[in-house]
């Protein structure tokens, strides 16, 4: 059950990046601005972030090891998202303040949003909660509990 759940993660992360590139650039027709497409990245890198550790936290399971591989890696990405979210809201007032139509935008702060509820849910607290057992534990608990990605990265960092 548990190797099916992580497995569905990993690859449900990763379909979802060019399925919603085809719904907003394809179907919705949005503009490929530099704004919208920087937007679109840093959803697209949180996924495919949020997939690699699925993956990890597979292999780690199937081996029976105490900790995912690559928790350094995490801890840096953690750090490096947080510039790369700078540098997207900064291209996307930049190009407010050029008088840009909105469509230009249109994409990029929705999904720069998403992204950033992606980082909290992946390096933070778990925001996710789409089975029975993570509602009835939120339900018993009445409070959000630190993402499976900290609290590797946190015992990872307390094994160096």
């Amino acid at each position: 059950m548990i190797r099916r759940r992580l497995l569905s993660l990993c690859v449900l992360e990763l379909v979802n990046i060019p399925l919603f590139g085809f719904i907003l650039f394809g179907m919705l027709g949005a503009p490929a601005s530099p704004a919208n497409l920087a937007g679109f990245g840093m959803f697209a890198l949180l996924l495919v972030e949020g997939s690699a550790y699925w993956w990890l936290k597979l292999r780690q399971t199937a081996r029976g090891e105490r900790l995912p591989a690559g928790m350094a890696v995490f801890a840096v990405l953690r750090w490096v998202d947080i510039a790369l979210f700078a540098l997207t809201g900064a291209l996307v007032v930049w190009t407010w303040a050029q008088g840009a139509r909105w469509t230009e935008t249109a994409v990029a702060v929705p999904l720069g949003l998403f992204a950033i509820l992606e980082y909290v849910n992946y390096f933070h607290v778990q925001l996710m909660h789409d089975n029975r057992a993570d509602l009835e534990r939120l339900w018993r608990t009445r409070r959000l509990h630190r993402s499976h990605l900290a609290r590797d990265t946190a015992r990872a960092a307390r094994r160096r």
